[in-house]
């Protein structure tokens, strides 16, 4: 990764990292880079979620890809995988995202598509984070870009959904839970049009509370709500809307794993799983890996990161793969993780199956599952501390192949994360406590 650019594109906290000059710069740099690519004038699509910087950064990218001699579609508050298709669609050179996903609505984010409708590769973003050390300059004169308002871009997002995925869903009572974000008109707009009864809560943002207590992150909200009601199912988005969860009737959680599980028996069963094989990441519960044994479907492990998903799919041709997270890509309806396209993926899969959603879960069964993060001096010493690695192997050895252990260090903080499965809840706390201890002695 470089300086800005992590795995989902530039993220941090509006107005420290992501001030409007740092927006425009790099809306500058990235019209640039991309017309030594794709022409002179490329053309971007811009869209952003609910969050209360979106507005100020929107702007400040419109100035910078402007004064870069692009021209600018403006879409508006409009869902991430909504911006990819339609970068798709309009024949457009690029695309750009304003938003933090998942995170409060004190973060914001950057992400920038290809005109394929995926995230720029490292060497595209190489280049811009180049280009932003070089302070690049304006365009004078008649360099100067244009830009205008996109109309109607989420009508046209929802459109091409239900086109891809057409369902009748009549009689059918669906709680949605759209976390206050860029999802809060697509999602009720697309279910109702597809005819089933639909109850949305966290439906209305204020640009402060996208993701507060609601959404993918918090599905004890949608829980509660769900056992306060009478509905067959409940499907919770993130602030962006790649991502989605489900609950069952009884509200209880299906996440991504069940969700991939149940999409690759469907698909398998229709004779659309090619190469009878789904990309997961090191995350993913044992616990699938097994279902998938009793399916026949292989499965490709990647590290974690949506971006390393999608390069294993296109490496293999292969059609379907996801996080737990329900960061999930079918590469027949969507260039990216699409949480609506996920949604009616998800109903398509029990409407042809006749099954409740708690009836197709149960293709698998979660092993207990528990996680530690171990404050150290330096995360990038875990990669030769013998004593540590030798004792993952004694664990490992000690479950027999009955459970895993992942040992990794964190991304961006100096903490080393240990995940343990295993068949029971208290094997678990007993291994993590083992590997904690010696991880504490020999990097703390």
């Amino acid at each position: 990764m470089g300086t800005y650019f992590g795995t989902d594109g530039i993220r941090g906290v509006a107005g420290e990292l992501l001030t409007p000059g740092f927006a425009m710069s790099v809306g500058r740099c990235a019209a640039v880079v991309l017309a030594s690519r794709r022409g002179e004038r490329p053309l971007f699509l811009l869209a952003r979620d609910t969050r209360l910087s979106g507005t100020m950064l929107e702007a400040a990218l419109v100035a910078g890809l402007t004064s870069g001699g692009a021209r600018v579609e403006v879409a508006g508050v409009l869902p991430t995988p909504g911006l990819a298709m339609l970068v798709v669609q309009r024949e457009a050179d690029a695309g750009i995202v304003v938003s933090a996903s998942h995170n409060p609505f004190a973060d914001n984010g950057i992400k920038v598509f290809s005109h394929e409708g995926v995230k720029l590769s490292d060497e595209e973003e190489d280049e811009i984070e180049e280009r932003l050390a070089e302070d690049q300059p304006s365009a004078t004169g008649t360099g100067f870009g244009t830009a205008w308002p996109l109309e109607g871009a989420v009508g046209a997002y929802v459109e091409g959904v239900i086109r891809r995925i057409p369902l009748d869903l009549s009689g059918m009572r669906i709680l949605v839970d759209c976390a206050n974000g860029a999802m809060h008109e697509a999602a009720p707009l697309a279910f109702a049009e597809s005819g089933a009864d639909v109850t949305c809560v966290a439906c209305r943002p204020d640009g402060l509370n996208i993701n507060a207590g609601c959404g993918s992150t918090h599905m004890d909200f949608i829980s509660r709500q769900m056992q306060a009601g009478d509905y067959d199912l409940g499907l919770a988005f993130d602030g962006d809307g790649d991502r989605v969860l489900a609950v069952d009737h009884a509200g209880d959680l299906v996440d991504g794993d069940f969700m991939i599980a149940i999409l690759a028996r469907h698909l398998k069963q229709r004779g659309a799983l090619r190469r009878d094989t789904v990309v997961t990441t090191v995350m993913t519960n044992l616990g699938f890996r097994q279902a998938m044994e009793r399916e026949g479907i292989d499965v490709h492990v990647t590290d974690v990161g949506d971006r390393y998903v999608m390069a294993e799919m296109l490496r293999g041709d292969y059609v379907l793969g996801g996080e737990q997270s329900g960061h999930i890509i079918n590469r027949d309806v969507s260039t990216t993780g699409d949480g609506l396209a996920t949604a009616f993926l998800l109903l398509q899969a029990l409407r042809e199956s006749g099954m409740e959603l708690r009836q197709a879960a149960a293709i698998m069964r979660r092993l207990p599952q528990r996680l530690v993060n171990v404050a150290v001096r330096d995360r990038q010493a875990l990669e030769g501390c013998g004593p540590v690695w030798e004792a993952v192997a004694a664990e490992e050895e000690r479950l027999e192949g009955a459970g895993r252990v992942l040992v990794r260090p964190s991304g961006t903080e100096p903490l080393v994360r240990i995940m343990v499965e295993a068949p029971t809840a208290d094997q678990c706390d007993d291994v993590c406590e083992r590997l904690a201890a010696i991880v504490a002695r020999a990097l703390g």
